[in-house]
């Protein structure tokens, strides 16, 4: 697997302050916050990681993401609010390609996962000797067979699904990919650390309660939902709060907060 950080927004955290800015008719130039002083800057991040996130949506990665199976990119490419460019089965040749092995395969397994691998693949070169047009033949290629596509996404997009990508519960190779984006991403903006976390490091809650083999469970808030009761009084609780009582906030926008 091998994950490339294509391009980035260059000025990044400037563009978020300033975008935030503009929503609250904030009096300050781009130029005047290119300059201001590290602290401020670090200051006015913290109040926007706790407050809405559209700015993050002005900051955009391009990621070339080669090595990884078409079993993972069919699953990234569920993420409808990015733009994705894949190697093409259709038009390619994928018989050298190679294929992703499974973790923690024993000698026996990996021996059988092997061969049924290869046979596969000898059985696509077969159908292309034979004649057949390679969108055909891609027919029986596994989707385990390795594959590249291109990925440009903005940081709200990454901030959210770090919350279920980087879990446990997650596919260890799509996991892995995550990993890999978020230390590329640290590189050069340090400062988009707490917006790449899993959700449970975001707020001590555990958003797959029902997965019992989570090797941190006992260290989330909610523990498991069906040991504790004390996470099913604190959800009745807010319901029945929101029922019963009326509560309209009147923000005030003052120095690009809202107070």
């Amino acid at each position: 697997m091998k994950i490339e950080l294509v391009s980035h927004t260059i000025n990044a955290r400037e563009i978020l302050i300033y975008t935030k800015s503009g929503r609250l008719a904030h009096d300050v130039t781009f130029a005047e916050i290119l300059n201001w002083p590290e602290e401020k800057k670090q200051e006015h991040l913290e109040y926007m990681f706790d407050t809405i996130q559209t700015s993050l949506e002005f900051v955009d990665y391009t990621f070339k993401i080669s090595g990884v199976s078409r079993a993972f990119t069919h699953q990234l490419v569920r993420t409808r609010t990015a733009s994705f460019q894949q190697e093409s089965q259709r038009t390619v040749n994928v018989s050298d390609h190679g294929w992703v092995t499974p973790d923690g395969l024993t000698d026996e397994q990996n021996a059988e996962y092997t061969d049924a691998m290869a046979e596969a693949v000898s059985n696509y070169e077969h159908l292309i000797n034979c004649g057949l047009q390679r969108q055909d033949a891609r027919g029986v290629i596994p989707t385990n067979i390795k594959t590249s596509i291109f990925m440009k996404v903005n940081l709200r997009t990454l901030s959210d699904m770090a919350n279920t990508r980087l879990c446990y519960r997650t596919q260890g190779e799509y996991q892995k990919a995550f990993q890999k984006m978020k230390a590329q991403i640290l590189i050069f903006h340090p400062w988009a650390e707490p917006l790449l976390q899993v959700a449970c490091a975001k707020t001590g809650i555990c958003i797959f309660p029902r997965y019992m083999e989570c090797p941190i469970a006992d260290l989330t808030y909610n523990n498991h939902i069906n040991n504790t009761k004390a996470h099913e009084l604190k959800l009745k609780g807010i319901k029945r709060a929101h029922k019963n009582i009326d509560h309209v906030a009147a923000p005030v926008a003052k120095e690009g907060v809202t107070m």
